[in-house]
């Protein structure tokens, strides 16, 4: 059998819609790409973080399933790596004959790093302790040394900045000729590449750092983008009046940038995504170079979304909306792909990598993943059977709170057990402006995607069903999953 190279590049923070045709993002590598691959248009994350998603990721399992709901690193931590027993595909991989290359972000498990699970390791970010990732943050003395320093006291804002007394300032964008020193993981990678004994079949993931925020971009860029030709999305204005109180506490802290700065936001993130594209293109120049190109399969993807603005929000964290959970993700194949330059509307999810990884290398196993393979989509196959619905599940981005959801293409129920509940109408709203939760013309809507989200958690290990006064506040309990649809 002559079995397939795979080289995965996963980005930081990168909605799904920028690797469009139609968006705004200037990304010439991913357009030329695109017709050589399958692009799915309809692509999420499980949790709107980078640990939990990258587990789903390494294990095709939800977070319920492999135990990191949050980031591994830090002093308030819910867990600091995978649940015992769980597996990664790259040791499936890796025990099946194949050399594995890691460069770049890992931020799976503080405990263990990707050599643990099979990877030869040659740069890395976001690593383990014993590769020398401390916790992340400041921690005591880091703020009494900018409260003897009075950091926080200068009244005088700055274009991009936002004030936060007691906290420090934050700079939301500007420029930086090698942010976050992307550029020597994919030097890296690309020595690798070009250096790589192709006597056996090999998986190299590389792993950058971009878009994230902050948005600090080389000037060139930048420069790409005409300030005037940038808007605001159309969900800009929404207040959200209508929603839980920690969405607008979140937007409250936005607030301080005015119109023309978060316009100014926007166009360094869009500068941010040409540059991943730029590094993207020097990567598959080595590949092609090195001649292993007709024998690799290339995929482009990301851990999760970023608001961009939405809602008057930026980022990621509790705000249960498309933009955090969207992921972009396009699969080449030169050798297979049945029809290049397709695009594919299903849902697809980030634990669907684990099973397509493991046939595409002809890896057998009895395991039982949340996810299923896309090699059905990518030798353009009919697929009668497969999900109508996309799960999401959270316990908050170190701020806790417990929110599940389920998205289907007409509706989105949001269950948050830290405020009131959310339900949009995506073919009429679907922006999310307009929250139906507390109309009653819509219960028996409601209460159906509550059946269906309470069914997926019964099949996939949720433990948040406490039945206790005080913490059993979904509107419709755990029971639902086993009664008949209404």
């Amino acid at each position: 059998m002559n079995r397939p190279n795979i080289l995965i590049f996963m980005t930081d923070q990168q909605r799904g819609a920028t690797v469009l045709p139609e968006h705004p993002a200037q990304t010439p590598v991913l357009d030329r790409f695109r017709k050589q691959a399958v692009t799915f248009r309809n692509a999420f994350c499980p949790s709107p973080h980078c640990c939990p998603s990258r587990a789903t990721f390494m294990t095709g399992l939800y977070p319920s399933e492999h135990g990191v709901w949050n980031n591994v690193c830090v002093q308030n931590a819910l867990s600091t790596g995978l649940n015992k027993g769980v597996r990664c595909w790259s040791e499936d991989l890796t025990e099946s004959g194949y050399r594995m290359d890691w460069n770049g972000k890992w931020h799976v498990s503080w405990d263990e790093g990707p050599d643990n699970r099979g990877f030869n390791v040659h740069s890395i970010s976001a690593g383990a302790r014993h590769q020398r990732q401390g916790v992340m943050g400041w921690d005591w003395s880091d703020y009494q040394t900018l409260a003897e320093k009075n950091e926080d006291l200068e009244t005088a804002r700055h274009p991009g900045e936002i004030l936060r007394p007691g906290w420090g300032s934050y700079t939301h964008y500007g420029i930086d000729e090698n942010p976050y020193g992307d550029m020597a993981h994919v030097q890296s990678a690309i020595e690798v590449i070009r250096s790589r004994d192709t006597g056996k079949p090999w998986c190299h993931y590389l792993g950058p750092l971009g878009p994230h925020d902050p948005y600090k971009v080389p000037q060139r860029f930048l420069d790409l983008y005409d300030i005037d030709s940038i808007g605001l999305p159309p969900n800009f204005d929404d207040r959200m009046e209508d929603k839980p109180a920690l969405y607008r506490r979140t937007r409250d802290r936005f607030d301080q940038l005015d119109p023309a700065e978060h316009r100014e936001a926007i166009r360094h993130y869009y500068a941010f995504c040409s540059y991943e594209d730029y590094l993207f293109g020097l990567v598959l120049d080595a590949l092609e170079e090195s001649g292993q190109a007709d024998n690799t399969v290339v995929i482009y993807c990301s851990d999760h979304g970023d608001y961009l603005g939405e809602h008057g929000l930026w980022c990621k964290g509790l705000p249960c909306f498309r933009g955090a959970y969207e992921v972009p993700l396009m699969i080449r194949w030169p050798a297979r792909l049945a029809a290049p330059g397709r695009t594919e509307e299903s849902f697809v999810s980030l634990a669907d990598f684990a099973p397509t990884l493991l046939e595409l290398a002809g890896v057998k196993t009895d395991r039982t993943f949340s996810g299923a393979s896309l090699l059905p989509f990518l030798r353009d196959e009919e697929v009668s059977e497969w999900r109508d619905a996309v799960f999401t599940q959270s316990n908050g981005n170190e701020l806790y709170g417990i929110q599940r959801s389920i998205m289907t293409r007409d509706w989105k129920l949001v269950y948050n057990g830290f405020d009131y509940d959310e339900l949009y109408d995506l073919q009429r709203d679907p922006h999310e402006t307009r929250n139906l939760a507390t109309e009653p013309q819509y219960a028996e809507i409601k209460r159906a995607l509550y059946q269906r989200l309470w069914r997926f958690a019964s099949e996939h290990g949720e433990q948040g069903i406490s039945a206790y006064i005080m913490t059993g506040l979904a509107e419709y309990g755990p029971m639902e999953a086993f009664r008949h649809s209404v």
